[in-house]
């Protein structure tokens, strides 16, 4: 059995990435003043924020049913016999649910994982259906894999504006202003489904704090007793330098010592929402099963 594996940008692989794994990767569109482009492909980081922080109307979309089929069907024709498509969470986009309608039509050949991941937990949910692919397995024992881990994860994302949540209709215009003069930066989380609000707290510093704080309190609660070499941490960040990359991952590692740090920027889809200066981190718990 050859099992092609096959995700999105929300993943945080990069196309350069998959062409060396071995993974095939469909590119998020971004709408630019009713323009369609595609993260990665024709749209720079640079030219993102760009227009995200200027006065251009940006939004975000699921790809198209045409360009999913058809990346199917080049993947089956060029020699893999099943495929197994890990997109963004069923809970965060209408992407999974359009997927597993148009799958209907592949008589089993695709499966879609309905894996309730995004960034960097996401990419451990790709990474460990390569590993099972390349050991064999079929696409339907894969997704039944990543669901049945499916929530075994955790996401915190510390925004550093208002601005573009009352953009999305999360905060009011009066919230968003009352915020900024005060330096309120909340802290949303991701457990599985929705994005939620965390905490609010006042500077980015006491943010990432609170955030570091959550992450033990997973490690002594939901995660208590698992083995720390099937435990990866993530760090994540929303248009940040290269300096602010590396002052985030070192922190983490200074408090988790026993965990290697990764690091992944968020996508241009989750980006849109939070704005840039945007700081996160995920937990993923890895799957022990039999094959």
């Amino acid at each position: 059995m050859k099992t092609a594996v096959m995700t999105d940008t929300n993943s945080g692989i990069t196309k350069q990435e998959a062409d060396a794994l071995g993974i095939f990767l469909m590119q998020m569109p971004v709408i630019i003043d009713g323009e369609t482009h595609y993260e990665g492909l024709d749209l720079t980081h640079d030219s993102f924020f760009a227009a995200l922080t200027g006065n251009q109307n940006v939004s975000t979309s699921q790809p198209s049913p045409g360009d999913v089929m058809d990346m199917w069907d080049e993947i089956l024709n060029s020699g893999y016999d099943e495929i197994i498509y890990i997109p963004m969470s069923s809970g965060l986009s209408a992407s999974c649910e359009a997927a597993m309608g148009l799958a209907l039509d592949y008589d089993g050949k695709v499966q879609v994982a309905n894996n309730h991941r995004i960034s960097v937990t996401m990419r451990i949910s790709v990474m460990e259906a390569k590993h099972y692919a390349d050991l064999g397995a079929s696409a339907a024992k894969i997704k039944e894999l990543l669901e049945t881990n499916a929530f075994n994860s955790s996401i915190y994302i510390a925004v550093d504006t208002l601005e573009f949540l009352k953009r999305g209709g999360r905060v009011t215009a009066a919230g968003a202003a009352l915020g900024s003069v005060l330096n309120i930066k909340p802290v949303l989380t991701i457990q599985g489904e929705r994005l939620d609000a965390f905490a609010k707290v006042r500077g980015m510093k006491k943010a990432k704090l609170r955030m570091i704080e959550a992450l033990k309190n997973d490690f002594e609660t939901r995660f208590q007793g698992i083995p720390k070499e099937r435990l990866r941490l993530g760090a994540a960040g929303s248009g940040l330098s290269a300096d602010q990359e590396k002052e985030w991952t070192d922190m983490l590692s200074a408090s988790f010592p026993e965990m290697d740090v990764y690091y992944d920027s968020l996508s241009f889809s989750i980006s849109c929402h939070i704005g840039p200066g945007g700081y996160g981190v995920g937990i993923s718990v890895i799957g022990e099963y039999d094959l």
